[in-house]
């Protein structure tokens, strides 16, 4: 089961080439074409859910993407911000707002960009059926983890 890693620092500028990437690698892996509007939509809701939080807090560690083309196609968002965490599954979209909430002191666009990462979540559970945010467990940050079925078989090119 191949792996493709993407690091990125927390610039919004990097949140297309994520998606770009994810694409890719999701028509490569096999999943139907009717879901790939779907998987471009998620992945740019979850690195800028990633973004706004590393920018509200100031830090500028780098995002990591993770995908994986097994069975499901599994993608892996994985920030390193102090607030937002807490985990939740998609069956409880409400939990995004109310267990995970980010607050932001300092200007406007910041307050702006934390309340994008919290609502990024809620998005998220519209979005994808597979769908687990929870807390890292060797460290400081959440990873969204999402998954789609692998229609067809993968091809070699």
């Amino acid at each position: 089961m191949p792996t493709v890693r993407l690091s990125f620092s927390p610039a919004p500028a990097h949140v297309r080439t994520a998606r770009l990437v994810a694409v890719a690698v999701a028509r490569r892996a096999g999943v139907a074409d009717e879901l790939l509007e779907e998987i471009r939509l998620a992945i740019g809701e979850a690195c800028s859910r990633a973004v706004a939080l590393h920018r509200s807090q100031g830090t500028d560690s780098l995002i990591d993407v993770a995908m994986d083309d097994g069975d499901r196609f599994t993608v892996r968002v994985t920030d390193r911000a102090t607030e937002g965490r807490g985990a939740a599954t998609a069956a409880d979209p409400a939990a995004f707002l109310v267990e995970a909430p980010v607050t932001a002191e300092g200007p406007e666009a910041l307050a702006e960009e934390a309340v994008a990462a919290t609502m990024g979540l809620a998005l998220l559970a519209g979005l994808v059926d597979d769908l687990e945010v929870e807390a890292v467990p060797d460290g400081v940050g959440t990873e969204v983890s999402m998954s789609w079925p692998v229609g067809r078989k993968p091809t070699d090119a």
